[in-house]
């Protein structure tokens, strides 16, 4: 039996609004908020929770540690490791900020992940993305390599790549840029990997940075060995990006044959579906374009109707929106979604959720996991202690209560307490994740 299983990110203790992702509305526009930190932990637990109880197979990924003392280290400051920080703070709190930042929540931007069926070698693959375009998350990837490691262990079942090299020009997002089509989980899929810009070119028309390149994606594609007739690429367009879409997720989802995405996602909408559909064979894809006179793209961008997640749930007849509550608070979105479920389409469930911590640092229920399609073997050969039960679940919330605050500014960040708070934190999630030392504060 195969199954795609749902690894959401748990929200860190430092999760706060510092705005540092130039092109995401939602982080920009909520700069300087309070945040609070317990509450986003819980929401992501109770998300997860409500997925598992659907009967979905649902894991967790771990925050990383932050600040990311070492990082600081490479910057010149030395010391312990409280004395780095206060001297960081001291001559330059904007490194803090980014140094600090809770995004690896959105584990969406962790990995780019093909599945066994699609691989040249039948192993799961996995490739760290570089999230080259912005500081704050360039510093994520050796740290996610091992807890992927550590989770899907190398050898017969999964293979594991470095992250791309080559900075911004080879910037990689990771799977909030890719989707796979399929009939059914474990059958040979089709993989479109979107890109908003190449490597070498000038792209005058953005206005935010194209953070996806086609030669990242097309070098992803090249290390997972899937067949070039079932790997499509194709250009977001800068109307998308420029609204506010900084990754393909934010505008599109999909899920087995079906794709639903706004009408000014792509670039050439009409030419794409052809494409999938080609490549796809005789499995008949479902495509729900959703037009600029029924949702703005503003509306879909506001209220990330498309940064959903588009589930099979056992025992439902058509598949099921995961949404956030912003999408039921905005008029085009709430009416549409009401029309969508009831239309006879292939979407015929709506679950409205509330991840408002997440929200308002711009990652909706899609930015919050990583998809990872396994057969029972390749889930039984899985390391570490991540798929969610009710105990998992219950400990979870213990842990969170002990160690999160529920109050959080980005002038906190410089507070010695915070980041001690945050190390025995991650040093505990570690032993109750089974994952071992794959934090740096761990390995001296």
């Amino acid at each position: 039996m195969w199954q795609e299983v749902n690894f959401d990110g748990l929200v860190g203790p430092v999760h706060n609004y510092a705005g540092l992702s130039y092109g995401n509305v939602a982080s920009a526009s909520n700069k300087g908020l309070v945040a609070n930190p317990l509450e986003g932990v819980l929401e992501g637990l109770e998300k997860a929770r409500f997925l598992s109880g659907l009967g979905m197979v649902q894991g967790v990924l771990p925050p990383h540690d932050r600040p990311h003392i070492s990082t600081l280290r490479k910057h010149g400051f030395s010391g312990s490791d409280a004395e780095i920080l206060a001297a960081a703070w001291r001559e330059n709190p904007a490194l803090i900020r980014n140094v600090t930042s809770a995004s690896t929540m959105w584990t969406a931007n962790a990995a780019t992940v093909s599945p066994s069926p699609d691989t040249a070698d039948g192993r799961v693959h996995f490739t760290p993305a570089n999230l080259a375009a912005m500081y704050h998350r360039s510093i994520e990837a050796p740290t996610t390599a091992r807890i992927l490691q550590a989770m899907f262990p190398e050898g017969q079942n999964f293979a594991h790549h470095a992250p791309l090299e080559g900075g911004t020009h080879m910037g990689d997002e990771g799977a909030a840029n890719h989707n796979r089509f399929c009939a059914e989980y474990g059958e040979v899929g089709v993989a479109l990997y979107v890109y908003g810009r190449g490597a070498f070119e000038n792209a005058a028309e953005l206005k935010f940075p194209g953070r996806q390149t086609r030669e990242a994606s097309a070098a992803v594609a090249r290390q997972h060995a899937t067949a070039p007739e079932k790997t499509l690429f194709a250009r977001q367009s800068s109307r998308a990006i420029n609204t506010g879409a900084f990754h393909n997720d934010v505008v599109a989802v999909s899920n087995r044959n079906s794709f639903f995405y706004h009408e000014h996602a792509f670039d050439s909408p009409d030419a794409l579906e052809a494409d999938i559909q080609n490549a796809m064979g005789d499995v008949e894809m479902q495509f729900v374009r959703v037009l600029e006179s029924e949702v703005p793209l503003a509306d879909a961008v506001k209220s990330y109707l498309f940064n959903s997640q588009l589930l099979s749930v056992p025992n439902r007849k058509g598949m099921t929106l995961i949404l956030p509550r912003e999408v039921e608070e905005t008029a085009s979105t709430k009416a549409y979604v009401e029309g969508l479920v009831s239309s006879g389409g292939p979407i015929g469930q709506a679950e409205i959720l509330d991840v408002r911590q997440s929200m308002r640092n711009g990652g909706g229920p899609a930015c919050l996991r990583l998809r990872v399609v396994l057969s029972d073997e390749e889930l039984a050969a899985m390391g570490a202690n991540s798929l969610l039960d009710d105990t998992l679940y219950e400990t979870l919330k213990v842990w969170a209560k002990k160690y999160y605050r529920d109050r959080l500014m980005p002038e906190d960040l410089g507070d010695v307490k915070l980041m001690e708070e945050s190390f025995f934190a991650m040093d505990e999630l570690t032993q109750i994740l089974r994952l071992g030392s794959v934090f740096d504060f761990q390995r001296g």
